[in-house]
């Protein structure tokens, strides 16, 4: 058996499958083949790799029994690892290749095909021209069912849903070595855990455009499970890890799920889960999370601390707790059914903070809120945008850190509250969200960024990523990475640490730590503090430079000398 996997990428609430991340999917259906047959064959391509190649992804996928396509936007986002497969390539490139079963999976399948933020999705029917199979169900049970019938589309349901995590644990397992076909591999190769799927505020419906809800009460894996797949990916080579895949961390085998809207944290199952983890890749170079409900922390405050501290003592440093406060203006809150209303949202800040603002050995602090704005709800008014600056800057004020500040469009699903709503409201306060998003970044997000990471701030381990505009861009992998942007044109695939020396309005300008002053281009010398163009010129026409002193003679300035030299090197 020849399987074909054509990545299109995911995004969901939780679950992001854009390089460098890797989400569940490719390692489940790679599961599932290798579970039907040890011997199948599985080629795994991403959708940029066929973009590039499309010749090459003709003659490959022509000579495959299954070709499956799998994708699913729901949560917009810009990307530098990857651009998400488009309406117009799920139509097209299936159509490309004669021969083998043709099959969609993922949320595009299961829910619609999110275009962008501020858009409707389109309906799965609108591209089951190209495919033979569109799963509505679970790709990897649905896959795992045709392989057994001989890939007899008529004999197979497609919205067969998994009945428990058991039908996952050995695709979780067997499909881990998969990860060496992806393009980040050996990289920046960051994977997805999933560790319950469900949203515990199933009880009362969930938010009013959230999907997490549509797959029912929460169903947890076991940590040992979990611990084996990692121990699995682990000896495959992957050492960068994201808790990602769940709705609220905090509520992994929470006590009082399906009884409660909010049900209390499972301290021990955390406990558990983490350090299985830990034990299966003892020397993993990134553990992160992702999301947090501030209504489980506004709830059970003590808990919740607790939980997170168990984070704190497992994870590694530049970790984000991503809350979705979505709203703080009180009509918005009680039409949507979210969360928590603002004094909770900064209760939920506060203890974020205060057990994980400590900074740790990559320069950024160990964990941090994020803040998730959604725009385009039932009962926005002008004075919705305002509410939630105002909410922001509260954060400034009382000296309080913040990772990332998140505004999206809302993005409408069929069976949402939302779906019959649209876009109607985005399409009304278009100019109002412009003119906050503008604000928000420059009255928020800049200021936010210079008490996160003060100039002189060394970051350890930033991955040089992308070329921009006389620009070398890098992150530190992990969630939510900030872009550290480099005037100067460095290697690529390469690990660097940088000083923060400027600032954009969601991005820090930096330069390579320690700098070399006898080789470093004019721009980025003029990027130091208190170098600028006259000095650069003092310094480029000095060298080369045998001792770091000689530097006082050529700037004449004793005060700027003293700062270059503390992060420089001569080569």
């Amino acid at each position: 058996m020849k399987i074909v996997l054509v990545d299109g990428y995911s995004d969901e609430p939780s679950g992001l499958g854009v390089p460098p991340y890797l989400d569940v999917y490719a390692r489940y259906v790679a599961g599932a083949a290798w579970e039907h047959d040890p011997y199948s064959e599985v080629f795994y391509l991403t959708i940029d790799q066929v973009r590039e190649k499309p010749d090459l992804y003709v003659k490959t996928a022509s000579k495959a029994d299954l070709l499956v396509f799998l994708a699913g936007v729901c949560v917009p986002g810009k990307y530098l690892g990857g651009e998400p497969i488009k309406l117009a390539e799920l139509r097209r490139y299936p159509l490309m290749v004669e021969g083998p079963v043709k099959v969609l999976g993922g949320p595009a399948a299961k829910f619609g095909i999110g275009v962008e933020g501020g858009r409707v999705a389109k309906l799965p029917s609108e591209v089951a021209n190209s495919f033979d199979l569109v799963v509505n169900g679970d790709i990897e049970v649905v896959v795992s069912d045709l392989l057994r019938e001989r890939l007899n589309v008529e004999a197979v349901d497609p919205s067969r849903a998994r009945r428990s995590f058991k039908e996952v644990e050995g695709k979780a397992v067997r499909g881990a070595k998969v990860v060496k076909q992806h393009p980040c591999y050996g990289r920046n190769l960051i994977v997805e855990l999933e560790t319950y799927r469900g949203c515990p505020r199933f009880l009362v419906g969930g938010c009013s455009f959230c999907i997490e809800p549509l797959y029912g009460p929460p169903d947890f894996r076991k940590p040992e499970d979990v611990a084996a797949e990692v121990a699995a990916l682990y000896s495959e080579g992957v050492d960068r890890f994201r808790v990602g895949r769940q709705p609220d961390l905090l509520c992994y085998m929470a006590i009082g799920v399906g009884e409660q809207e909010y049900p209390k944290p499972n301290l021990n199952a955390i406990e558990k889960l983490f350090r299985g983890i830990r034990a299966s890749a003892p020397l993993l170079e990134t553990l992160h999370i992702d999301n947090v409900n501030p209504g489980t922390i506004a709830h059970h405050p003590e808990e919740a601390a607790e939980a997170l501290k168990i984070v704190v003592k497992y994870h590694t440093p530049g970790d984000v707790a991503a809350m979705g406060v979505e709203s703080v203006d009180p009509n918005v809150m009680k039409a949507n059914n979210l969360k928590v209303e603002a004094e909770e949202a900064l209760r939920a800040v506060e203890l974020v903070n205060r057990i994980g603002a400590q900074r740790g050995y990559n320069g950024l602090p160990h964990l941090l809120p994020g803040i998730n704005f959604v725009y385009g709800l039932i009962g926005e008014t002008k004075e919705t945008f305002e509410l939630n600056l105002e909410f922001m800057k509260e954060v400034l004020r009382r000296n309080l850190l913040v990772r990332r500040i998140n505004l999206r469009q809302v993005m409408a699903f069929p069976g949402t509250k939302m779906w019959d709503v649209g876009d109607s409201i985005i399409r009304r306060h278009k100019a109002f969200f412009k003119a906050h998003k503008t604000r928000m970044r420059s009255e928020v997000d800049q200021p936010m960024l210079m008490k996160l990471m003060p100039r002189w701030t060394i970051l350890r381990g930033a991955y040089t990523e992308a070329y921009g505009k006389g620009l070398t861009y890098a992150r530190q992998p992990g969630s939510y990475p900030i872009l550290v942007c480099c005037r100067s044109k460095l290697n690529l695939g390469l690990y660097l640490d940088f000083v923060v020396v400027d600032y954009g309005h969601r991005s820090v300008t930096a330069v390579p730590y320690p700098i070399d002053l006898n080789t470093a281009n004019r721009r980025l010398l003029e990027s130091i503090p208190g170098v600028g163009e006259r000095r650069a010129a003092r310094i480029m026409s000095a060298r080369p430079f045998r001792r770091l002193d000689e530097v006082f003679k050529a700037l004449e300035d004793r005060e700027v000398a003293e700062n270059l030299v503390r992060y420089a090197t001569l080569s």
